[in-house]
């Protein structure tokens, strides 16, 4: 699976920078964009609402998998412990609803969204400190060449 990052905070706005530099033969034999990937999308505290720059990146996303045979979409809602736990299940809802609602706005040919929300589970770690970053959205989309 190739891993994306994408930041709605501004750290990583392109959707075709990989996490490993491609190999020469795929350069070379001009490799398929279709392929499994996996991105964030980040939240301002308490906030459910996608900033310019989260629109941006789902944009960028949806396009590049525009052309691509769209197999599965898993979108995953998660919060800091910030506040108690029921608010915080239903903020990380909130984010994975405005994240799913996006990319199929933005067109994603997404036969199935699996669409999930964890709250603030593991947002403190067993010895106590806050989990960083975990204001976001993790997005699978498993895609394959046409």
């Amino acid at each position: 699976m190739r891993y994306l990052t994408i930041s709605a905070l501004g750290l990583a706005a392109a959707v075709s920078a990989c996490a490993t530099a491609p190999s020469r033969d795929a350069i070379v034999t001009g490799e398929s964009p279709c392929a499994p990937v996996r991105f964030d999308i980040y939240f301002r505290e308490g906030e459910a609402r996608l900033t310019p720059a989260a629109d941006q990146a789902i944009t960028a996303a949806a396009n590049v998998l525009k052309t691509c045979d769209v197999r599965r979409v898993q979108v995953l809602g998660l919060a800091d412990a910030t506040g108690g736990s029921a608010a915080n299940l239903s903020l990380s809802q909130q984010r994975a609803r405005s994240v799913a609602q996006a990319l199929n706005t933005a067109g994603l040919p997404a036969p199935v969204f699996d669409v999930a929300a964890a709250g603030d589970a593991g947002a403190i770690t067993a010895g106590g400190a806050a989990e960083p970053l975990r204001r976001r959205t993790e997005v699978v989309i498993d895609a394959r060449p046409r």
